[in-house]
């Protein structure tokens, strides 16, 4: 089935252990809010639904998407962070800086990971307009933010 026809926030339920003490770090960009806010609440109501202490989801807030690099490496370099969630969202404009932006951020986010080897989730939609990025932040097709949250806890239980 094409993507466009489906939910893509289905997910399997194996590899989802304990994380009620697992403390996770999420770095929101105010860039695009309304859909970076459904994106969020879509992550946190995901988290706490698998039994994530409350007190243990620490939102930080970006001005943009290319920031979200950093301010997970911010997170990701504290001992008691154990995965960090980016979540953006950035829409092709009329100029390349869309692919510079997109391109970025996804090899700012691998490389963040890899630095501290910790997970380091990629939720950042890359869409090519703003109907596409609601579809896709708890739209037609599910919720990134879902996705980068159930992502997140499988990581933790890799």
């Amino acid at each position: 089935m094409a993507s466009s026809e489906k939910n893509l926030s289905s997910f399997s339920g194996s590899n989802v252990g304990d994380v009620s003490k697992k403390k996770f770090g999420i770095v929101v960009s105010e860039w695009n809010e309304e859909v970076t806010e459904a994106l969020f609440e879509g992550a946190y109501g995901v988290l706490v639904k698998h039994g994530v202490n409350r007190d243990n989801i620490i939102r930080k807030n970006v001005p943009g998407s290319f920031e979200l690099s950093l301010a997970s490496q911010w997170l990701a370099q504290q001992a008691d962070i154990d995965v960090v969630i980016s979540l953006g969202c950035v829409i092709q404009g009329e100029t390349k800086h869309f692919d510079f932006i997109c391109q970025a951020v996804a090899n700012g986010i691998t490389e963040v990971g890899l630095k501290y080897n910790k997970p380091v989730i990629f939720g950042v939609l890359t869409t090519n307009n703003k109907k596409q990025a609601l579809e896709r932040a708890g739209g037609k097709h599910g919720n990134k933010g879902d996705e980068a949250a159930i992502t997140a806890i499988k990581m933790l239980g890799f």
